[in-house]
């Protein structure tokens, strides 16, 4: 296959005649850039992302997220070539639960015979050790659906855990693991930008602590944040949650005054891993077809196993 290259200014216009080119379809999670999610062809969450790439004809999906959500792509579209911009583009959380370690403790723990539920943010190595796979907006009804003879090991995010026991509970032992980025909200930031905007409703996502939820007029995922946002009666609302879901809340809610939830630290809140993916590593991935994201038949479909057995208890 011949392969673009050009000397011109205009890389969206170099990005869209690539993605052409190599019969691409551009996902971007939604905590990626602005001008990113404006080329994107969805912009959306990692596990949603992985099958609207099914539902198309696409031979190459370009991911433009982290390293784990372009895994989840592959393990959903075993046939499909898939690119990330940046291959250094964690998580904290995938990173908090090594396959090894996850391993080790279920050996070390077989005579209690653990439910494993599993987080999306995690490799697909942890997927294919785990019984099944959950998100933030379905932990809540994954959880319910557990046996009731077995005990429950949720892993990575002890943040959602607690969400979520608090939700039904259900008692489960945590894995210890937190998003560095919803950890860096505090009880004491949120107060001090509510203070500037007395009437604002807040929503936050469930990686937070305990202290910022309870301060929330709803915790949900990022997906729910659009219908919540779009049906709250109040103006003025404050998104506890990466400060580029903004972008496309704006786009899709903008009637509303959205603002960042700052932290202690910053006033608007950016994962360091996301802000990896640029315009111009978006354009030689699409060129190069690298960095490539692959995975041994073994693993994908271990892996595959636990997320359709979610697909199957949330309907």
């Amino acid at each position: 296959m011949s392969t673009t290259l050009t000397s011109s200014t205009d890389l969206r216009a170099d990005i869209l005649a690539l993605k052409e080119e190599r019969k691409a379809v551009i996902l971007a999670h939604n905590y990626q850039n602005a001008e990113i999610q404006e080329i994107a062809d969805y912009v959306g969450d990692s596990l949603g992302l992985a099958f609207r790439a099914q539902e198309t004809d696409a031979e190459v999906i370009a991911f433009c997220g982290v390293h784990f959500m372009a895994e989840t792509a592959k393990i959903i579209n075993p046939t499909k070539t898939v690119v990330i911009p940046d291959a250094e583009a964690g998580c904290s959380l995938e990173m908090a639960c090594p396959k090894e370690d996850l391993a080790a403790f279920l050996r070390k723990n077989r005579e209690k015979n653990y439910y494993v539920i599993t987080y999306i943010n995690s490799s697909a190595e942890v997927k294919a050790l785990s019984d099944v796979i959950c998100t933030s907006g379905n932990a809540v009804r994954i959880v319910e659906a557990a046996p009731k003879d077995r005990p429950i090991l949720f892993a990575p995010d002890e943040n959602l855990g607690t969400w979520v026991q608090q939700q039904t509970g259900r008692e489960m032992e945590l894995w210890h693991g937190t998003c560095y980025l919803h950890v860096e909200f505090t009880r004491d930031s949120i107060l001090q930008i509510k203070d500037e905007y007395p009437d604002a409703v807040i929503v936050a996502h469930p990686e937070c602590t305990t202290a910022v939820r309870l301060l929330a007029d709803e915790v949900c995922s990022t997906e729910k944040m659009i219908s919540f946002c779009r049906n709250t009666p109040a103006q003025d609302i404050i998104v506890v949650t990466e400060s580029n879901m903004l972008n496309r809340l704006r786009r899709e809610v903008p009637d509303k005054n959205l603002i960042a939830g700052p932290t202690e630290r910053c006033a608007c809140a950016e994962c360091k891993f996301m802000k990896l993916n640029t315009m111009e590593k978006l354009y030689r991935c699409l060129r190069d077809l690298q960095p490539e994201v692959t995975l041994s038949e073994s693993v994908r479909k271990a892996a595959e196993a636990p997320i359709l057995r979610m697909l199957e208890l949330s309907k």
